[in-house]
């Protein structure tokens, strides 16, 4: 049994992997861009998406993005 990939496995894969990463530098971009109660609370949500990727990107978007008030 062979563990090569075909390139259609190769496409899914890069897709999947590029929307997880997506998810999370949008979620660190869109924290440094808004206010927070305290500078801990920023730096708690960035370290949440760093550190956890995808299920960290997807808690900021649903809780700490409205937590915090965007700058203006």
């Amino acid at each position: 049994m062979t563990s090569e990939m075909t390139s259609q496995q190769w496409l899914i894969l890069f897709g999947v992997v590029g929307a997880f990463a997506a998810l999370s530098i949008y979620s660190i971009w869109d924290a440094f861009h808004r206010n927070f109660k305290t500078t801990g609370e920023k730096m708690a949500w960035v370290q949440l998406a760093v550190l956890v990727p995808f299920l960290g990107g997807l808690a900021y978007l649903f809780f700490g993005k409205r937590r915090g008030e965007k700058n203006r």
